[in-house]
Parts: structure tokens; sequence; C-alpha cells
């Protein structure tokens, strides 16, 4: 993978050799003329690195070199990660070091002189490879192309849900599916339980017409309850039982049900079905294990008069075993639909299509044999290109011809693929850590983005989040991601199995670790470990991997325990920018893990043995990213939190009664701030400034009392999320609609005390985009106020039951692009509204 996007490494390097930050240190430590001699002859390499690209399919010494481009180009990184640590220590020792601090610096391994000369003596190293590497290019005949011309058009992010009139050819489908889950099963009399299954290639639209049958009104009437479960590789029968559990709730009340035994499980999910007429979704289901099907029938067979299970699936073996009607075969989309989809993808709606271009759609097309995946991906990538020449390529390229895979699905989206800039290939490949069918969240992926480098550094007033959405943005896009969620601070989101197969071949610096597990020696260049399985991981041989820098284990509830594996991590891999310790069971980390200096994100989430963190923590000037919440036990926090001056984003859990406030508020690159489950903690932020701060989120602190909030204390303030905290009250002297904060995103989420909303969120009425209130169950109505929010695009009321009365005034929020008002009908019987219309017609929906 590495060797495809290395013309972005390129650009990193030299945008870091050209700031004003290096130049200035790098004449301070006398190390001005070795860099600019260096970023001369990366400048030679850069420019030939595109070509070299595109044509090293063919051409093994190709290949070769830009290996070697890549092992340069790494501890190129290294190296200047190291300027820039030393930088930072420097800072902080004029901040925050004493006399003694100061001497002891000077004697140390970071005493300048030593770090100067040590310092030059890798640079001067590593240009003489450089040199070397610039010196063969010349072998391979190899054009200068010093840009990046490939550009994403870019289209706006849309909701999970599917609007059938924004699906294409399948109204026939759906009626069918409709027609046999309304019916009764003819063999037994509608006693038992009932399962269709529709089986097709990949990339076909199974998901999506699963989802249009889901959504019509006549299933909601005719099934008191309804499921929707991923199930994808695994079908692990707990785990599916816990997704089913979880199945109607959202992400912010979703149950940690992993630790939960099989007894407790199969009684919590006989509760829940019990009395109930259903429609269970199990989409994507590989399983061809008819035993541990017929498990979890039994386990979901509760008085199941009339309710009905609802496959999908690629494999014809599996819908035979699990259905009692015939399969339901679903074919590709005529030429004729496929080209309005394509169509649909390809031009803006009010763009004037040019005729020659829609004839050359058309033999595109037809090279898709009907997949909608494919079409939707190949619109995408020509969307709003009016070059001739363009159209021809993707109609014309020899990948048609070299990847003969199913349907021409994976030649589309490896066309699709190829057009990414360099920098956004970089971070597509690493859905290669991921597992198929992994429910994706938006901070976990920007998160590893961030660390490794591959975002935009934010400026003074931005957080990281940004550039990464604009990245997401681009990737969708490209129909790369499916399955939006936007849930106002982050967004949720899936990739499909396809997609998945083209992250897992280009990440071949990549390793998803499975068991038994056999070392090459050529994995020890290998950058990124998976580890999804809850294995024995003491016993892999994570310090052959010289080169690795992120650790990650992405499944929730598998995490590394293993005191050797957390040792040899800490003490051998001095590279690493991420690591993933969540789920485990530490009680203590060991010292070393304050000379990780690269390190620029490490969470502890769900350590529930960790008691105590070391004070070297505190020496990881590079971190970014620190999260402890779910760490229930931990008795206090490090000392030194001040000297983390790169720290943008803390989670914290703790049992200490006081927070340590000073400190925080001295995080100066502070941005996010998340306080959970803090139950000793009574008030916070009491006469303390957090200057720098953006989001706030406070959720589970059972004994929080007061939470006072003002311009003065929060001047940065956008993002706030207030949830599960019953004793709540928002402070009375701060009740007032002169606190000026600039308020976008708000959620409020079950909070008894809330009655009506604080009177401070007035402050925000230019600047409010996302209201959200859920499960506050004395809240009595929306005040009058609320209709002169001026920016307000989304407001959400949900399970509110004592919820009264919308604003008469609701009709002036012309802004609205999304009102939810669920489970109260009764209480909208005499509203009306005038405009905006798409409001109008969700709140007749409602009635």
């Amino acid at each position: 993978m590495t060797e495809l996007v290395l013309f972005s490494i390129a650009e990193s390097l030299i945008a870091k050799l050209a700031s004003q930050a290096y130049e200035e240190t790098s004449q301070v430590l006398g190390l001005y003329h070795h860099l600019q001699e260096f970023t001369q002859t990366l400048s030679l390499v850069k420019a030939v690195l595109l070509d070299a690209e595109e044509k090293q399919q063919q051409n093994y010494e190709l290949q070769e070199w830009l290996r070697q481009v890549k092992h340069v180009f790494s501890d190129a990184e290294n190296v200047l990660d190291e300027f820039e640590c030393e930088t930072l220590r420097k800072e902080v020792v004029q901040a925050h070091g004493s006399a003694t601090t100061k001497v002891a610096h000077f004697f140390s391994t970071s005493n300048p002189l030593v770090f100067r000369y040590r310092l030059a003596q890798h640079i001067k190293k590593i240009k003489k490879r450089l040199d070397k590497v610039a010196a063969d290019r010349h072998k391979f005949g190899l054009e200068t192309t010093d840009i990046d011309r490939r550009v994403v058009h870019r289209r706006d992010m849309t909701y999970s849900y599917v609007v059938d009139s924004d699906v294409i050819g399948r109204n026939h489908d759906k009626e069918n599916i409709i027609r046999l889950l309304v019916q009764q099963n003819p063999n037994n009399n509608d006693k038992s339980l009932s399962v269709i299954s529709i089986v097709g290639i990949p990339g076909l639209g199974k998901t999506t017409l699963a989802k249009i049958v889901f959504n019509d009104r006549r299933i909601h009437e005719l099934f008191q309850l309804k499921m929707w479960v991923c199930v994808s590789n695994d079908f692990n029968i707990k785990q599916v039982v816990i997704k089913i559990l979880n199945s109607n709730k959202d992400s912010a009340h979703q149950q940690n049900l992993d630790m939960v035994d099989m007894e407790q499980l199969q009684s919590q999910l006989r509760n829940k079905l019990a009395s109930k007429k259903f429609l269970l979704v199990l989409d994507d289901v590989w399983n061809e294990d008819l035993v541990k099907w017929v498990e979890l029938r039994d386990l979901i067979q509760v008085d199941a008069t009339g309710s009905k299970i609802l496959v999908t699936t690629r494999s014809h073996v599996t819908a035979s075993m699990m259905g009692t009607v015939p399969s339901y075969i679903l074919e590709g989309l005529s030429l004729e639909d496929s080209l309005s989809l394509f169509v649909k993808w390809a031009f803006k709606e009010e763009e004037k299509r040019n005729s020659y271009l829609v004839n050359i759609g058309k033999e595109i097309v037809k090279k898709c044999n009907g997949v909608p995946l494919a079409v939707r991906t190949l619109g995408s990538l020509l969307f709003s290109k009016d070059n001739r020449e363009e159209w021809e390529f993707v109609r014309d390229n020899e990948i048609w011809n070299s990847m003969k895979s199913e349907s021409g699905m994976f030649a589309a989206l490896k066309l699709s693929f190829d057009q990414m800039p360099s920098n956004l290939r970089r971070c597509f490949a690493l859905f290669n850590l991921y597992p198929c069918g992994h429910a994706f969240d938006s901070f976990d992926v920007t998160s590893l983005w961030g660390a490794l480098g591959f975002l935009p550094s934010p400026n003074r007033n931005q957080i990281l989040k940004h550039g990464a959405n604009q990245y997401l943005c681009e990737l969708f896009s490209r129909s790369f991601l499916q399955d939006f969620v936007d849930y106002g601070i982050g967004f949720g989101f899936k990739i499909h199995d396809l997609v998945h197969d083209i992250a897992r071949y280009l990440g071949r610096d990549s390793i998803m670790v499975r068991y038994p597990f056999v070392f090459r020696p050529e994995e020890r260049y290998v950058q990124h470990l998976s580890f999804p399985e809850n294995v024995e991981v003491e016993n892999f041989p994570i310090h052959k991997f010289v080169s690795v820098r992120t650790i990650l284990f992405p499944t929730s509830g598998v995490g590394a325990n293993s005191e050797v594996f957390l040792l040899k991590c800490t003490s051998r891999c001095k590279r690493l920018r991420f690591l993933d310790l969540s789920d485990s069971m530490y009680e203590a980390l060991p010292p070393y893990i304050g000379k990780l200096k690269h390190l620029r994100y490490l969470s502890l989430e769900n350590n529930n043995n960790l008691k105590r963190l070391p004070d070297s923590l505190c020496n990881l000037l590079k971190l970014e990213v620190l999260i402890l919440s779910g760490c229930s036990e931990l008795l206090t926090l490090p000392n030194g939190l001040r000297k983390l001056i790169s720290l943008q984003h803390l989670e914290i859990t703790t049992k200490l009664r006081v927070l340590p406030e000073d400190e925080i508020a001295n995080l100066s690159s502070l941005r996010i701030l998340r306080i959970e489950f803090c139950n000793n903690v009574e008030s916070l932020f009491e006469g303390i400034k957090l200057p720098t701060l953006k989001v706030l989120c406070i959720a589970n602190c059972q004994s929080l009392k007061s939470l006072p909030l003002d311009i003065e204390h929060f001047p940065e303030l956008e993002t706030l999320l207030v949830d599960n905290c019953d004793v709540l009250e928002f402070s009375k002297e701060h009740n007032n609609q002169n606190s000026n904060l600039r308020l976008k995103i708000v959620n409020f989420i079950s909070l008894p005390q809330l009655v009506t909303l604080p009177h401070w969120l007035q402050g925000s009425k230019d600047t409010l985009q996302y209201l959200l209130i859920s499960s506050c169950n004395n809240l009595v109505g929306l005040p009058e106020w609320l209709s002169a929010m001026t920016c307000l695009k989304t407001l959400c009321v949900t399970s509110c039951p004592n919820m009264l009365s919308l604003p008469d005034g609701i009709h002036r929020l012309t802004t609205l692009e999304r009102l939810e008002i669920d489970g109260y009908p009764e209480s909208l019987q005499h509203l009306t509204i005038d405009e905006p219309e798409e409001v109008k017609e969700e709140v007749e929906e409602l009635e």
C-alpha cells in the first residue's frame, strides 16, 4: 500500500521542512544546511513518484526501488519526529521546569549539544540513502509530475435511511418481498418462525432492498417490533444476541453486554420478544453451519406467531439452510435502470447533460452487468467531469480485462481508487485494519488517521476532526462509504464487503492478526497491526516488528490482557504513534510508556482494573489523544498533566472527588474534554477557564450537581453533550440570556431534572445548528424563545413522555431541515406549520 502513497508522504515531509518552526529550530541547532540539502533531494524523488506508481505493476525492479524509497521516507519521518519532540521538550522545560530541572536537562541526553550532534548524524545517513535512490531513478525513464491532479468532486453526506425515490429499479422486488412478509406461513398455520432469504452477488443491493422494505409503512403497521442486525463474517451466537438486544437503541444507550453470561442474555432476549409479533432482519449472513443456525433460531422462536426473519446473503447454501420458503434470487438491474442510476450519480440535477457523454456512460454501464454499486461508484468517479477523455479513459481502461472478478465490481472499485489523490489513499487503505462488517465511528477512524499524520494540521480555530470529516466526505462521494448516521458530534458508517476487499488488497504494510500466526522476515517492515480476535497475545512476536506504528484492538470487548505483550510494546516498539489498549485488564502501566516519544494516541478505555498511571505518562509530549473513560477503578491521575502540551482530546473516568482542574486548564492545546462515570464528583469548573475548549461532554456523573457555563470561562465552546446526570441542575446564577455562549451542537440526554431548556442557551440563537433532547422524563415543553434560533437545522426530541407542547412559533424555524419528535402524536394535534414544507410533511406523518 505505501508504495501507492509515497507522493503524499513526500509532500508531508517537504511541508514540514519548509515550515517556519523547522527553519528557526534548525538554525538554532546548526542543522539548517543539512535539512536544506535533504529537502532538495527529496523534491527530486517526489517529482517522479506519481509516474513510478503508474508504471510499477509490470516492473519488479521499479517495485523494489519504491520499497527502498518507502524505508528511507519512514526513517526520515522518525528523525523529523525527534526534531519536533526536542522542540516541545524545550518549551515544557522553559514553561514548567524549575532551575534544577533545567540543569538536569542540560546534562541529559537531550542536551542541545548532544542532540544536535546525534540528529546531524541521523540526517547525514538518511540523506546518503536518499541520494542513492534519487540517482537510481534515472534507470526507469520516469517522467516528472510534481502535482497530483487527481481530485474529488464531493457530494454532501446523507443519512442512513433509504428513500424509495432514491432507489432505482427495485420497486418490483420490494413489493414481492413485502408480499412474502405479509402472507401467512403456509406450512404451519403461521405458528412458528417464518424465514425469507434474499440472495445475490456482492454489490447487487440486497441490503438496500431490505432497508426499503424495513422502512415501509405497511411493515411498520404489521409488526409490533422491528430489529435490524448486521451479522457479517462472524456468526457468533452470543454476539448476534447482543446485537438483537441493542438493535432498537441509539449509540448513546447501547449496553455493553460482552461480560454478561449467555444464560442472562437469552433471558433478556426472551423478555424482549415475548408476546410480540416481530420482524428481524439478519443482514449479510455468511454462516453455512446448520448447528449454529438452529441454535440461534431456537433462542429467537418465542411465541413466534406471525413473526418473520428476513435474511440477506450472498450464499445460496446459507439461504436454503435458513429459509422456510424458496429463496428470493435478486437479479441485476436492467440496462435502462442502470443508466438512470449512473446519470443520477454522474451529473448534477441542474446540469444540461451532454448526449455524447451519456452515450459513453451507457457503454461504461454495460461493463457493470447491472450491479448498482459498480454503477454508482463509476458515476461518482465521473461526477461533474465534462472532459470526454476522462470518460473514455474509464470506458477503455485495461483494468476491465485484467480483473475478472464478480460482474466488474472489483474493477470498478479499483478504477475509482486509482483516481483518488495520494493523501486520500493513505486513509482509505487503513480500513484493512478493521474486520469485515465493522460498524465505524468517525472518531475512531479519524483519530487513527490523525495519529499517523495523514491529516492536514488544524489551525488554531480547528480540531482534527474538521480535516478528517473532509476526507470522509471525499470517500463518501466515491461511494466507498455507506449507511451514514449523523449524531451531531460525529458520524457512524459502514463499508461494503467489496470495498473492504479493496482495502485488504492495498494494505500490504498492515497485518490483521489471526491465529496460528507465523512470522515472516519481510514483515519486520509492517507498520500497522490489528488484533480483532480474543487470542493469547503473549506469544505474539511483537518485538520483531521494528517499524510498527499502530497497535489496534478494533473489536468491542477484545483487549490485550497480557503483561508480557504490554512490556514488549512499551519497551521495544519505539516508533509507535497509535496504541490501543482498550478493553484490557491491567492494574498498572509500566514506566517505560513514557519513552514512547512518538506516541500521539493512547486509549486505556474500559480497563476496569487500572488503579494508577505512572507519572512518566506526562513525558509523552506528542500525545494528542488520551482516553481514560471506563477506567472505573482509577484512583488518581498522573502528576504533571499540564506538560502534555500537544494534548487535544482527553477523556476521564476516575474515583477522584475533585479533578485536578488547574492542571487540565493548563493543557494549552485541549479542544475536546469528556468526563464520564466520575460518580464522586459533585461540581466542575467553578472559576476555572478552559480557553481553547471546543467540545465538552459530561456523562454518567451521578453526583454532579452544578455545571456553570458562561462565555468568560468557555469562550470557544461549540459542542455540549450532557448525558445521564441524575441530580444535575444547571446553575441558576448562570440562567440568563446574556451568557453569549456560541454553541453549535447541544445534546441533553437522560436528565431527570431538566423541565425546560436552560435560559443561557438563548445566547446561541445565531449559532445553534443541532439540538437533541432524549429520555428527559420531566421535560414538559420547549420554550417559545427556541423559535428565534436563526441557524437551527436539526431538532430531535425523543423518549420525553411528559412533553406537552412545541413552541407556537416553530414555523419561524425556516432553516430547519430535520425534525424528529417520536411517539407523542397527541401532543401535536393542534400544531399548524406553514413553512418550511419539509417540516410540515414530517409532522403530518407523525399525526
